[in-house]
């Protein structure tokens, strides 16, 4: 069977509920936060930490099992990592303390980065030549579900169960995802072509990714484009709720809207991209961040943003994103076919690194004003266009 056809619609399916580890374990129990910290007798700053904690996890776990499965395989870290993290779900149930609650979140993390980057390097194993970036478009688009189905969920089982309840549906989750990787994940990555040495061999295939020519750009535009989304997704319960005085339901259609653009993006992807290259599609998703942000820009300087306006520019910018970091994606893992782990690994580590800088920088302006997202937006929107630039201009063949 050719590699092309072994990428099937359920395994995609499958790869997309594994890589989304991130908004399951995050957005499920956020609104629990004020609870937790009242039965374990813990202060809110504590609590936050527990969630810092897991995108600290995730950020290093990247950078070590995106290597680990290029010298290993991607079948036996995939099955390790995620059974580490059923098992730290099962046992956050039973927390007695906030310290334990951390390290546990930290943990997890660490390994349901497997989730994350073992997906992203088994969709472009599987792939051939720009079938890379249906692959990646469909990935994200299954993705981008978990944020849609997540809170609503982790804050019906809050008021029905508690936060403890909120942590049994957590842990059935990672059980399912551990489930999922033993049944319906296949190796990927023949002996052959598996890298060779120990710890410092390891060291050094996330070097070779970062220093292949044209990754660099294509990654920091992919991590630029995140971060702007972040910025976005930080920003927008103030902005909506507090400057635009949005209701709560009007505010989750905004956001829903929002999630409905990236879902969109990658699917219309899928289907025009192989067509016609990834390079062109990945300067058109620039350019619909570009108008989403300056739109955004003169709505908040004129004061004229309303929230149909506010709702248009989401639409845009999440769109955009969607378009631009499944495009750099492949474009990038293209340049690293005897690493890929390794060049996911990297991949994913700046983007939740940027993507953790844009958020609080967004809030230290205050909650009272659109100009901070505004702001950070246009500046990482235009960060993301030179790093385009700069992959087109040293790179020509393959934009």
């Amino acid at each position: 069977m050719s590699p092309a056809r072994s990428l099937t619609p359920g395994l995609i399916a499958a790869l997309g509920f594994l890589a989304a580890v991130g908004p399951f374990a995050t957005d499920m129990y956020l609104a629990s936060f004020t609870d937790i910290a009242s039965d374990l007798g813990a202060p809110a700053s504590a609590v936050q930490l527990t969630l810092t904690a897991f995108l600290l996890g995730i950020g290093a776990g990247q950078l070590v099992l995106g290597p680990l499965s290029d010298r290993f395989g991607r079948r036996p870290v995939m099955l390790a990592a995620m059974g580490v993290f059923a098992a730290s779900g099962i046992l956050m149930v039973f927390t007695p303390s906030i310290e334990l609650f951390v390290a546990l979140r930290l943990l997890q993390g660490f390994t349901g980065a497997a989730g994350i980057v073992v997906a992203r390097a088994i969709a472009v194993d599987l792939s051939v030549g720009e079938t890379a970036v249906r692959a990646l478009s469909l990935l994200a688009t299954v993705t981008a579900l978990g944020p849609l189905v997540a809170p609503p969920i982790g804050g019906a089982v809050a008021v029905l169960a508690g936060w403890r309840g909120v942590l049994v549906v957590l842990a059935v989750v990672s059980v399912t995802m551990f489930l999922l990787a033993v049944l319906v994940v296949p190796e990927s990555l023949p002996p052959q072509r598996r890298q060779t040495g120990g710890a410092g061999a390891i060291f050094g295939m996330l070097v070779s990714a970062a220093r292949t020519r044209g990754f660099g750009a294509y990654a920091l535009t992919v991590a630029t484009a995140f971060a702007a989304m972040m910025a976005y997704i930080s920003a927008s319960p103030f902005v909506g709720q507090e400057v635009l005085g949005m209701d709560p339901f009007l505010y989750a259609l905004a956001f829903a809207v929002g999630a409905l653009g990236i879902v969109s993006a990658n699917l219309l992807n899928a289907r025009i991209a192989p067509r016609i290259g990834p390079g062109r599609m990945l300067t058109f998703g620039v350019g619909l961040l570009g108008c989403g942000a300056a739109a955004l820009g003169v709505l908040v300087w004129s004061g004229l943003l309303s929230p149909s306006l506010f709702i248009a520019c989401a639409l845009l910018l999440t769109a955009g994103a969607g378009f631009t970091m499944s495009n750099a994606s492949a474009l990038a893992l293209a340049r690293t076919p005897t690493v890929r782990g390794s060049g996911a690994a990297v991949l994913g580590a700046a983007q939740f690194l940027l993507g953790a800088v844009a958020s609080p920088i967004v809030g230290a302006w205050g909650e009272d004003t659109a100009v901070p997202m505004a702001v950070v937006i246009g500046a990482a929107v235009l960060l993301a266009a030179g790093f385009r630039l700069l992959a087109h201009h040293r790179l020509r063949s393959i934009a």
